[in-house]
């Protein structure tokens, strides 16, 4: 039996879609799980569309969050000539032919069927002329012979048997009138060339596998085997694209989703395993089954994924955590590293309730900041019995010589007794005055990971 061997093939005409790293996921799993190889294909065919930042963005992503790919990236592009080759011997083998049909002949045909409200399908009018007949001003496209008689039984892992009549396959183009291959042959060349094994794609792909499966049987290939997994939707149920808001990878990395919590997200999203949740990456590998995927449609959750990575961020080792949080600042916020020794002991409470990194960068920027900005809304909760409380804060907090919750709470409580009030009544001004805001970190939290010098100078700075 050959070693398993999988493939994820994406397109660099945009960002990286989530769906997409959803199905290099289970791909990359699947081939893990039985020791087998994961390759990365980009089909950047299309010239006019294909970008090299998109390509090494998608490169970027799937490194990102953990998969690692076997080999070199495979370019599709620099195979043409080995594809225009499997074209030539379907031609020479009476499994293709030349079409001379016009663009505007193939328009009326497209129009007709609108018309009729059918489907359009070639009507296959060069499929058995003579070549001699041929128009001398018309370069011609090449079509593969497909079979009009009988029906095809797609085995999938995941859909099960699904048959189709073969006269609803179309004499469908494998190379173009300018020469180029088209992706339904491209990928069938690459795939063969590459040993793949296995195809685990988006379930809008069945009808370009019944097309590849006839490419493979003329050529006398070994047929991979299939998997078609049901598409993501939206929280409303409609199909993700691309434009949608949250379609992006970039969009999770850029608030601070850590790689784990996405790609933990991403596994359950049409997947499960009994009634377990998190996943590390170990378990992950040595759990993972095509069995375990479902037939309907998975939703994608904002929420839920906000949820799962406040969940990691509350688990994970502090160390780690300040790595993640230490290289999101620095591409997306800024260098933390000037504070390093304080926001780290500073952690376990900077990252309470934080959904992202994004939550514990603004939880911890009074620390960065030697000058706190205060809006005129908070100001406007500073009166007078407000500057009052802060002004005997100040005076009981400089004559402590040992600076620790149980003497502060000692001065808190004073404070709201002398001062007839209650927790709020003093820890709010406090709060404001040390961090700009009246919501963020406990304030006794806030008080200890500052300094003397800087508690006072905020503090009579806006009394």
């Amino acid at each position: 039996m050959p070693k398993v061997a999988t493939r994820f093939a994406p397109s660099p005409t945009g960002p990286l879609h989530i769906g997409g790293v959803r199905t290099a996921l289970f791909n990359w799993l699947f081939s893990k799980n039985l020791n087998g190889t994961f390759h990365l294909r980009i089909e950047d065919t299309d010239k006019e569309r294909s970008e090299d930042k998109y390509k090494e963005q998608i490169i970027r992503s799937l490194k990102w969050i953990g998969m690692n790919y076997d080999g070199n990236e495979y370019i599709q592009s620099s195979k043409i000539i080995d594809h225009v080759n499997i074209v030539n011997e379907l031609l020479k083998n009476g499994f293709a032919y030349k079409c001379y049909c016009s663009n505007e002949e193939i328009e009326e045909q497209k129009n007709r069927a609108k018309q009729k409200k059918i489907p359009y399908k070639y009507n296959n009018k060069w499929r058995d002329k003579n070549e001699a007949d041929a128009p001398k001003d018309i370069k011609p496209a090449i079509r593969f012979k497909s079979k009009i008689e009988g029906s095809t039984v797609l085995k999938d892992l995941v859909q099960g048997d699904i048959e189709i009549d073969n006269d609803t396959i179309e004499d469908f183009v494998i190379l173009r009138n300018d020469g180029s291959p088209t992706y339904n042959l491209s990928a069938c060349v690459d795939d063969h060339q590459m040993n793949i094994t296995h195809i685990i794609r988006g379930d809008d792909h069945k009808i370009n596998t019944f097309k590849q499966m006839q490419i493979y049987l003329a050529m006398n290939w070994k047929l991979p085997t299939y998997a078609h997994v049901p598409l993501i939707h939206t929280i409303e149920g409609k199909k993700l694209s691309k434009r949608d808001v949250e379609a992006n990878i970039d969009d999770y990395i850029r608030i601070g989703i850590l790689a784990d919590a996405l790609r933990n997200y991403l596994l359950r999203l049409g997947w499960s395993h009994k009634d377990k949740e998190i996943f590390s990456l170990e378990e992950s590998i040595k759990l993972f089954n095509i069995e375990g995927i479902g037939k309907s449609p998975a939703k994608l959750d904002k929420s839920r994924i906000l949820s799962i990575n406040e969940t990691y961020i509350k688990n994970i080792d502090e160390e780690l955590l300040y790595k993640y949080l230490s290289e999101f600042c620095s591409v997306y916020k800024e260098n933390i590293d000037k504070k390093k020794d304080i926001i780290k002991k500073s952690l376990h409470f900077l990252k309470n309730k934080a959904k992202t990194l994004e939550d514990i960068y603004n939880n911890l920027k009074y620390i960065l900041n030697d000058e706190i900005e205060v809006s005129k809304d908070e100001i406007s909760l500073i009166n007078d019995d407000a500057k009052k409380i802060l002004a005997n804060f100040i005076d009981e907090y400089q004559k402590l010589e040992i600076i620790n919750k149980e003497n502060l709470e000692k001065i808190i409580k004073n404070l709201i007794d002398n001062h007839k009030t209650n927790f709020k009544g003093v820890g709010q001004p406090i709060r404001i005055s040390l961090i700009g805001s009246k919501f963020g970190p406990g304030i006794y939290d806030i008080i200890l990971s500052l300094d003397k010098e800087s508690i006072s100078k905020r503090i009579k700075k806006l009394i």
